[in-house]
């Protein structure tokens, strides 16, 4: 990526020092408001794989690749997915052995440049877990929105919704707890912006703002299919969907409860953690926060320092920790003070953004039953 300052300086020299600090805002807000569905999310650093053998990869030794849990590897051509650091095993000082689990495609070589990524799965329902599925179509605001639908015996579904830098892939992670163990539908959703969906008219995406009109019609599909209640599960900027959907939807009585996971509340801070992990420089951010008021009609800063929260009255599942750098724990932490005894907070340590699962599987997935059993 060309340096925004770079990019200024440029502008400057034809336009003059007014113009470049418009296009030198847009350009950062389009950095921070076009992130690509199924790449990691910047700020995630590039570790080298230092060797291989039976069920196990040596890595650049980092805080990421230091992280407890279980992630997905992404590099060229190939992903695989690794488990918990093996400190046992030999290694040299400026690598980190983890368990090695699975190579889902390509091949793991020396010399690799990867990423970690919340997203363990590559495929569908059927071809990633062995799960039927059927696929569907529902009625958006921009068009048709495809989703897999998981069916199961009870009438209370579950309806996810992913975040920023990921697709429908992503909540596969929690689908066979969800349809296998606790039997609920589910039904995995593609909304604007997504492969297979309709692109929004500006090319942008709008952080939950506009997006949860498609998680609405997603919640009257399931309805209209026979769901007498629903739950929404959403990561990121699909966990302000969620809640707006939660608040805002004709059907909202029908909702039982929502599952946030690093919910984007403040998205002014989001956007300025995307701009500036992406390297736009300081002075800049400012410009880009403007630029994207300009460009897609967000107006105040977000869900979570709205009314928005206020008007929630459903229980809510929260999952979010202070290693988060894109959504802010500090109004997450907020939203939980302000409605206390309807939203429980669930703290999960070291883990980045939207993997709160990936950090402690057993200890989400136990969390969430126990929000979830009350609410059948």
């Amino acid at each position: 990526m060309r340096s925004a300052t770079a990019a200024a300086a440029a502008a400057a020299t034809v336009l003059g020092a007014g113009t470049a600090a418009v296009a030198a805002g847009r350009y950062a807000s389009g950095v921070a408001l076009r992130p690509r569905p199924g790449h990691p999310l910047p700020g995630e650093p590039r570790l080298t794989v230092h060797a291989t053998g039976p069920g196990r990869i040596a890595l650049t030794r980092a805080l990421p690749s230091l992280r407890p849990g279980v992630y997905g590897l992404e590099g060229p051509g190939v992903h695989a997915v690794v488990g918990p650091v093996l400190d046992e095993v030999p290694h040299a000082p400026d690598t980190v052995v983890r368990r090695l689990e699975r190579v889902t495609h390509g091949t793991l070589e020396t010399g690799t440049r990867v990423r970690l990524t919340p997203l363990l799965h590559s495929g569908t329902p059927a071809s990633a877990l062995g799960i039927p599925h059927e696929d569907v179509e529902m009625t958006g605001e921009l068009g048709p929105l495809p989703a897999w639908y998981v069916p199961a015996a009870r009438t209370t579904w579950v309806i996810t919704a992913h975040g920023l830098g990921t697709t429908r892939e992503h909540p596969l992670n929690v689908l066979g707890f969800l349809s296998r163990r606790l039997h609920f539908p589910v039904l995995d959703i593609a909304y604007r912006g997504d492969p297979g969906a309709p692109r929004p008219a500006d090319g942008l995406g709008h952080l939950g703002e506009s997006e949860w009109r498609d998680l609405d019609a997603a919640v009257h599909h399931a309805v209209r299919h026979g769901a007498r209640g629903v739950i929404l599960h959403g990561w990121s900027t699909g966990a302000a969907m969620a809640l707006h959907t939660a608040v805002r939807s004709p059907l909202r009585d029908r909702i039982a409860g929502v599952v946030l996971d690093s919910p984007v509340l403040d998205w002014e801070a989001a956007l300025r953690a995307l701009a500036a992990a992406r390297r736009v420089p300081a002075a800049l951010l400012p410009l880009a926060v403007r630029a994207a008021q300009g460009r897609t009609g967000l107006r105040g800063p977000g869900p979570g320092r709205t009314t928005v929260p206020d008007a929630l009255t459903v229980p809510a599942l929260v999952f979010h920790g202070p290693g988060d750098t894109v959504a802010p724990w500090a109004a997450t932490r907020a939203f939980a003070e302000r409605r206390r005894g309807l939203v429980t907070l669930h703290t999960v340590r070291d883990a980045p953004h939207a993997a709160m699962w990936n950090a402690d599987p057993q200890r989400y997935e136990e969390a969430m039953r126990r929000f979830l059993t009350p609410l059948l």
